[in-house]
């Protein structure tokens, strides 16, 4: 395989003898434009190694979570059901990012800026693993359902706080693919505000309706919103400073995703069900369907009727 300093060796070289004489008599030679390689940014081995260790942490983690669910009856269920269903889906986009799946380059122009001589433009292209994107797409929805259900936050509000969410990611994702700035940082620009309704739907409005269910489950709710709306800033700052601006390397967002991603998901799952079982204010009970099926609708159980 050639490498590209390889790639770049034979341009220099080649544009470097074209431009010596042939001759002595005649035309001088024509002035040759030497082209500029573009600029990769990709995952190096550290990356790679974090990508697999946090596959193995969101693996475990969703072996305990259901486990934890074994002796809780069906219809009480609904935060291990949801909550294992956020880091299942974190191991899958894990192991698509670690195994090299998923992943793609954005090219954006760029320029070297000198004193004394022109500025040197080139392309600079950074990897990006879009598995993330699908990742919280999904995953964050699920967390806000996690606390809506816990403040007792009606459907309506529940619903926009999700769409909004949606929409956040989304940005997220067409952002990063961005070839100008105006694309990217427009993109950008809707995602943060996307985010200020997600906080108004279930921080503020959470915070009226989980009154109603009493002290303690007021303090549980107030502090996992507030660590996870916390956690949930720092992402589009690494954003602005990985994707947006190319200001770190590809391992270093990685490292730093990685690490908000343990805290956002398997700790605030460990934090919720822990308190769940200890607390049974927060319990919900769902019948119908979700815990009998639709065979059993209809149907006379012993001690319903007499």
């Amino acid at each position: 395989m050639i490498h590209q300093d390889q790639v770049a060796e034979m341009l220099y070289g080649y544009a470097a003898a074209a431009a010596k004489p042939t001759h002595t008599s005649g035309p001088g030679p024509i002035p040759t434009v030497i082209p500029t390689p573009p600029h990769y940014q990709e995952i190096g081995e550290t990356g790679r190694r974090t990508l697999w260790v946090v596959f193995a942490i969101m693996v475990l983690s969703s072996g305990l979570f259901a486990a934890m669910s074994w002796n809780v009856p069906v219809s009480k269920r609904v935060y291990h059901v949801i909550t294992t269903l956020i880091t299942i889906t974190a191991s899958l986009s894990y192991f698509a990012m670690a195994s090299g799946h998923a992943t793609s380059f954005s090219c954006a122009p760029a320029k070297d800026h000198h004193k004394h001589v022109p500025d040197v433009g080139y392309t600079e292209c950074r990897q990006v693993f879009w598995a993330r994107y699908v990742d919280w797409a999904i995953t964050t929805p699920l967390l806000l359902l996690d606390l809506s259900l816990l403040a007792g936050i009606d459907g309506a509000h529940t619903l926009m706080a999700i769409v909004a969410d949606v929409i956040m990611v989304l940005s997220g994702l067409f952002a990063s693919q961005g070839y100008i700035p105006i694309q990217r940082w427009g993109w950008y620009a809707i995602g943060c505000v996307s985010y200020l309704f997600v906080i108004w739907h279930v921080a503020l409005h959470g915070s009226r309706t989980v009154t109603a269910k009493g002290r303690g489950v007021t303090r549980l709710f107030s502090s996992l919103a507030l660590y996870t709306f916390v956690l949930w800033t720092a992402y589009p700052i690494v954003w602005g400073i990985a994707d947006g601006a190319h200001n770190t390397t590809v391992d270093t967002e990685i490292l730093i995703y990685a690490v908000l991603d343990i805290l956002a998901k398997p700790v605030f799952g460990l934090w919720l069900l822990f308190s769940h079982r200890a607390m049974a204010e927060t319990n919900i009970d769902v019948g119908g369907w979700w815990s009998h099926g639709l065979g059993a609708e209809g149907r006379i159980r012993i001690g319903d009727e007499e």
